[in-house]
């Protein structure tokens, strides 16, 4: 864990060499919100995969079965919506996680054409521990704010995607 708490530090900030000549100019970068949003997702990301490699889990496998956890018998429709996914390219991700023995499908109680997707005791347990690590990883990765700066960003990053 300390390594992991280090990379995510050293990541933060790279190294550089600070003669006069090496330095950059980046101040309109830094003033961009997709510039920062992309660093920061460079940095929580790579531990992201690193931890979530331990799983078999991608961040996309991550998401589904997060919202299964708490959404038992979510249909194919609605996850796709959340999570802006494409109707074809979830058919490829739910066979996965059906092969894996993680989902189940069962007949939707309210609409006789959908199909409900839930968790298999084994994918229960899986997102379980893959929940806790991510957790972990996001107490890590945001450890410089203080909880109020936390809830804070949370809120203005989802003002532009919401």
């Amino acid at each position: 864990m300390a390594s992991t708490t280090s990379r995510l530090r050293s990541r933060a900030k790279p190294a550089s060499a600070d003669s006069g000549n090496d330095r950059l100019d980046s101040h309109v970068l830094e003033s961009l919100v997709g510039y920062n949003t992309r660093r920061a997702f460079l940095v929580i990301g790579a531990v992201f995969a690193e931890r979530m490699a331990a799983y078999g889990l991608k961040p996309v496998d991550f998401s589904v079965l997060s919202l299964l956890a708490h959404n038992p018998g979510a249909t194919s429709r609605q996850l796709c919506a959340k999570l802006d996914i494409l109707p074809p390219n979830f058919v490829n991700i739910v066979a996965a996680m059906d092969r894996r023995g993680l989902i189940e499908r069962k007949p939707h109680p309210f609409d006789g054409r959908a199909v409900g997707l839930h968790l298999t005791p084994a994918g229960e347990a899986l997102v379980k521990e893959a929940e806790r690590a991510v957790i972990e990883l996001e107490a890590e990765a945001s450890s410089k704010l203080s909880a109020r700066e936390r809830e804070t960003l949370i809120r203005l990053l989802q003002k532009i995607y919401l």
